[in-house]
């Protein structure tokens, strides 16, 4: 059983990703705290494989943390769950050693295939003996590292989720189809489908916007996760 540590510092949103982790087969949760200092202590005192770190954390960066953790010698890996977008925080993360990096907002089955790839690396990596060649660090490390695609339903792509997530995450009084459509180049339809599939996961809210004539028009406004 893989023991995993939520640190993150919104109770709603550590509560949502206890249950995520809860219902994958093979991980159990460790515990959940809400700061990096308290991140630092619980990995020194508790059997913990895994982390799911927020970056943004009120006492500190999750950088800190993972710089922190490493130089403890805590023997644990971590996967950032956090909505920081900027290159140069991916790189450091990188340098850090984290070994999976989630953007927020997510689903239920991004997370799970992250958690199922790092479970099967980490058991191909758990193997006695050396490895025969090149191909298998490369097998091993594609294990890690390959794009979270089959989580999604056929026909939609990461990279259109990534946006539509990003222009509903920049809206939090809500928008609708027609403006995400707007603002992404993707047709309206297409941009109904993207968001429908975000509020059925959790990850938007639907709220009916009355105007002067007509039919109320649909609109989408994010969750935390």
């Amino acid at each position: 059983m893989i023991k995993v540590l939520v640190v993150e510092d919104d109770p709603v949103a550590a509560d949502a990703h206890r249950q995520y982790v809860e219902r994958v087969v093979g991980f159990a949760v460790a515990g959940v705290v809400h700061s990096g200092a308290a991140a630092v202590r619980f990995c020194g005192r508790h059997p913990v494989d895994l982390v799911l770190l927020d970056f943004y954390l009120p006492d500190t960066h999750g950088l800190a943390v993972c710089q922190a953790l490493r130089a403890a010698g805590t023997p644990v890996d971590v996967i950032a769950v956090t909505s920081a977008r900027d290159l140069a925080v991916v790189r450091a993360a990188v340098s850090a050693g984290v070994v999976q990096y989630l953007l927020k907002p997510f689903t239920f089955a991004s997370l799970r295939d992250k958690l199922e790839r790092y479970a099967q690396f980490r058991e191909r990596a758990a193997r006695p003996g050396e490895v025969s060649g090149q191909a298998d660090v490369d097998r091993m490390l594609a294990t890690l590292r390959s794009p979270d695609q089959g989580a999604l339903p056929k026909g939609m792509s990461g990279a259109t989720l990534d946006a539509i997530s990003a222009v509903l995450a920049d809206a939090p009084a809500g928008v609708s189809a027609a403006g995400v459509a707007a603002v992404t180049g993707v047709a309206r339809v297409t941009a109904r489908r993207y968001l429908e599939y975000l509020a059925d996961n959790g990850l938007a809210e639907r709220r009916p916007h009355y105007g002067s004539v007509g039919r109320p028009e649909v609109r989408y406004s994010p969750v935390s996760i």
